[in-house]
């Protein structure tokens, strides 16, 4: 692989988009279950409202089990846990297919989210160590556009797959894709090669850091903002704007192609001037969202906005991702497992605030102002790394051999704003 005249390789590792795969195949499982609720419900033989614990305990399951799972996994080789996570994740699908019972459903489902979070915190590690301190964001990019396609492909397949031979179809497909992806991972990720021993007090050190703790704040704030307002989306687009039900998904599918575009692209800029690309977002994606809030009656502009929503949010993920990844330093996991539950924070706080504004006087204009206040309110923590010159070394630079260069020249480093 041959580096470019500023030492950025011109493709990513294969590792990663083999990882991507898998990234494809927990966000279909996370967000396919929407589609599939009066079918479960039916069979199941519980209410449509009790179904959907079936999406909170899996939010639940993310939020408090990646960073416990990451923790519990540091000291097996990480190739070995990414096997260990999909085995597990096809064995929930498994023992889901085959219940009869809602309770041992939902308990599948949890299973299932601690795989997903064990698989995401680790394969970003592996991902970003694999690319270079170059090309961090792009990889991180990458494994978000792996969840993304999930949004735009996977969900409307998984829903079809249900009408066709019920919901334990799609469950079924995922058991199998997972197991698939087990062996693939195992050919094709390398062994562990560490130069020491991992240390959980290192990991649970490198959280004093504040620009984690800035990073992480303005990861949930900013999906916060834009999930809130993709939850209601449907609602405003069919009685403030006009469209018919039936063009929803078309907007969707516009809205999950924005967010490919944006994870892709914040990645590539990311990479080069990651708090410029920070700051952009943010002010873009307030923008956009006050503009959805006022102008949203015009059925157009409503399509337009929804789409620029995807782009713009999504864009800064990749590169909060990073930065986290690089303020760890040399451990690494517990940041990228935090990185991981913060945007679910963001979606289970943000998603109730605009729930209540939907029954405000704001209607359907509530949610994505609800989504507005919290996207400008991004800028707070992203002002504050600005002034901690965030992309800079707080501590003299590692000597040269020593484990913390390592790690560094190892894939966590981003370079300075320029």
């Amino acid at each position: 692989m041959s580096p470019t005249t500023d030492d950025r390789p011109r493709r990513l590792p294969f590792v990663v988009l083999v990882l991507s795969v898998g990234t494809f195949l927990m966000g279909t499982t996370e967000f396919v279950i929407a589609g599939l609720l009066p079918e479960i419900a039916h069979d199941l033989g519980v209410s449509v409202p009790h179904a959907g614990l079936l999406i909170t305990v899996f939010a639940a399951g993310m939020v408090v089990g990646t960073p416990v799972m990451a923790i519990a996994t540091l000291r097996l080789p990480r190739r070995s846990t990414l096997i260990l996570a999909l085995v597990v994740f096809a064995l929930g699908h498994l023992v889901a297919a085959l219940s009869s019972s809602f309770a041992l459903v939902l308990a599948a489902r949890v299973v299932t989210a601690l795989a997903t979070g064990t698989f995401w915190c680790v394969g970003a590690v592996v991902a970003t160590r694999a690319a270079g301190p170059g090309a961090t964001s792009r990889a991180l990019g990458m494994l978000l556009g792996g969840l993304t396609v999930a949004t735009v492909a996977g969900v409307p397949l998984g829903a079809w797959l249900g009408q066709l031979s019920g919901w334990r179809g799609p469950f079924w497909v995922l058991a199998a894709l997972s197991a698939g992806a087990a062996a693939i991972i195992g050919r094709f990720i390398p062994v562990d090669e560490r130069s020491e021993a991992p240390s959980v007090r290192a990991e649970f050190a490198a959280l004093r850091q504040g620009r984690i703790w800035l990073t992480l704040s303005a990861m949930t704030l900013l999906m916060g903002g834009v999930l809130a307002t993709y939850s209601y989306v449907s609602p405003l687009l069919t009685e403030r704007a006009g469209i018919p039900t039936a063009a929803v998904p078309v907007v969707l599918t516009g809205y999950g192609l924005g967010a490919l575009l944006g994870t892709t692209g914040g990645g590539r800029l990311g990479d080069r001037r990651p708090l410029a690309t920070l700051f952009a977002a943010a002010a873009t994606t307030t923008l956009v969202l006050l503009s959805l809030t006022v102008l949203s009656t015009s059925p157009v502009a409503a399509v337009v906005l929804v789409t620029l929503m995807g782009v713009t949010g999504f864009a800064a993920t990749p590169v909060l991702g990073a930065l986290a990844l690089r303020f760890a330093v040399s451990a690494p996991t517990l940041a990228s497992a935090l990185g991981g539950s913060a945007p679910n924070v963001g979606i289970a706080v943000g998603s109730w605030v605009a729930g209540l504004a939907l029954t405000s006087p704001l209607r359907q204009a509530g949610p994505p102002l609800v989504g507005t206040v919290a996207a400008a309110l991004t800028l707070v923590p992203l002002t504050a790394l600005a002034l901690m010159r965030a992309t800079r070394s707080e501590t003299p630079p590692p000597q040269r051999g020593s484990a913390a260069h390592q790690a560094v020249g190892a894939g966590t480093g981003t370079p300075d704003i320029g």
